[in-house]
């Protein structure tokens, strides 16, 4: 078979997948409080019962990632922020009563959240069960019927979210579609009543483009350059603890990790010597630890090489964080962190989001600086501040837009359940966890009860003196 037709073939497997949810919705189009809640409980069970498969389906997909970390990172906080969503369900879905406009005085007036029908969920591959199963469970909650397309990149998760999903919901709820670029292609570009996107700046530009031909709506969750910022008030040694654990969680593969890092010009080497510590201390060894994870493949471990070779060639001094001095298997993609110092503006690392274990340091003279530093570039998905003094963190978060923002800690921001996780401008486009997640995947129709006897009938024609006197009054 070509490869044109097995593209075809796809392409007929994700219209059918398509028709037959929406089949399923036109049958169910809002289903009750308790069917929703069945669902999330239904979905929540078999990925804490199946955690040990989750937990070796991405380790395969890595090479090499401790299973606690995944149950971090995957299982823990997707199933808290299912359980979060089964409690607060009902409440979401009560109409909200609104008020009228004096003319409109006995008419009632309510918002209801209404599921939009079908939404497509393009997940990535740096956290591929967290990324895919809490915007499926999100659309399910908003009464949705749910298309996921995984990352090809992660092949033994991706079988394991269709078999997982299927068999928790059903596959009149979900339908999972494996499979490379062109399947990704096809899926951005169906009629869909949502799209949710999280991956690459450049490739959610695509994304968008694809759905703009059928005027489908898109949530982006992008990643850009997210600074970390010290100030010369701020504490080093936790510093540097919270930056450790944030850049290397996953080996630097997050959207939110810490990008680079703005610190007092004169600090630069106590904060080498801090986060040198705290490396030592959380990583005694690396190339053979399974707590330290492996670069996804071969090509991103070279893009990342890449990265480094380039800012050598211009100048930066790269201090290499590997404490027991260790060789690495290239076979298994690890690689030590590393701290580039004496950074410019012109190399990669400054330029493309690095997403791996690699952390400028960019020293600056006054607060004033670096916040002019961060507004000179796209806004950040997440900005991390470390500082005690409440009227400078004021200022920061006055003066500087991103995505989150979490003061003297990195990342927690998107294991608060109650609050929403998006981007802006380059970093993102929409929201979702929470209510702020239930809304997106929701309609908000308005809805008016019109009373017999109806206010609007003294603006009826024929007009005169009286109703001139009356939108007279309405104008005071």
């Amino acid at each position: 078979m070509s490869v044109a037709e097995i593209v075809g073939s796809e392409q007929e497997g994700l219209r059918a997948s398509l028709e037959r949810l929406r089949a399923a919705w036109r049958s169910e189009p809002d289903p009750e409080p308790g069917i929703r809640r069945a669902r999330l409980r239904a979905l929540r069970a078999a990925m804490v019962r199946r955690k040990d498969d989750v937990a070796e389906a991405v380790r395969s997909d890595f090479g090499a990632r401790s299973k606690h970390e995944t149950w971090i990172a995957e299982i823990v906080t997707t199933a808290g922020a299912v359980r979060h969503m089964e409690r607060h369900l009902e409440r979401w879905m009560r109409p909200e009563r609104r008020r009228v406009s004096s003319t409109l005085w006995l008419a009632r007036a309510e918002l209801r959240r209404q599921p939009l029908g079908v939404v497509g969920v393009i997940a990535p591959w740096n956290y591929p069960f967290h990324l895919a199963v809490l915007p499926v469970a999100t659309a399910v909650a908003a009464g949705n019927r749910v298309m996921l397309k995984p990352s090809e990149l992660t092949p033994a998760t991706g079988e394991l979210l269709r078999e997982l999903l299927v068999e928790a919901l059903g596959d009149d709820v979900v339908a999972v579609h494996t499979g490379g670029v062109e399947v990704g292609r096809a899926f951005a570009s169906l009629p869909l009543d949502h799209l949710l996107y999280t991956g690459s700046t450049a490739v959610g530009r695509e994304i968008m483009k694809a759905a703009a031909e059928n005027l489908t709506p898109v949530t982006l969750e992008l990643g850009g350059k997210s600074p970390a910022i010290l100030h010369r008030g701020g504490d080093v040694a936790r510093f540097a603890d919270r930056v450790v654990y944030g850049k290397l969680l996953n080996a630097g593969q997050t959207c939110i990790a810490p990008d680079y890092a703005l610190v007092p010009r004169g600090l630069e080497q106590a904060v080498v010597d801090a986060v040198s510590a705290e490396v030592a201390r959380r990583y005694p060894t690396l190339a053979t630890n399974p707590d330290y994870t492996s670069i996804v493949n071969e090509r991103h471990h070279a893009r990342l090489l890449g990265l480094l070779d380039d800012a050598v060639s211009k100048g930066a001094r790269v201090v290499e964080l590997d404490p027991a001095g260790e060789a690495f298997d290239e076979a298994h993609h690890k690689l030590a962190p590393r701290l580039l110092l004496d950074v410019t503006d012109d190399m990669r690392v400054l330029q493309e989001e690095i997403f791996g274990p690699f952390l400028p340091v960019v020293p600056y003279d006054t607060l004033d600086d670096a916040i002019a530093y961060v507004n000179a570039r796209p806004r950040p998905l997440a900005l991390y501040y470390f500082d005690v003094d409440a009227g400078r963190v004021e200022r920061v978060l006055r003066h500087t837009v991103a995505g989150g923002t979490v003061i003297n800690d990195t990342m927690i921001h998107a294991a608060v359940e109650d609050l929403p996780f998006g981007g802006v401008g380059a970093s993102g486009m929409g929201a979702y966890h929470g209510r702020e997640g239930f809304e997106t995947f929701t309609h908000a129709r308005a809805v008016v009860r019109q009373r017999r006897l109806n206010g609007m009938r003294l603006l009826d024609a024929p007009y005169g003196a009286r109703v001139e006197r009356l939108l007279d009054w309405l104008l005071r």
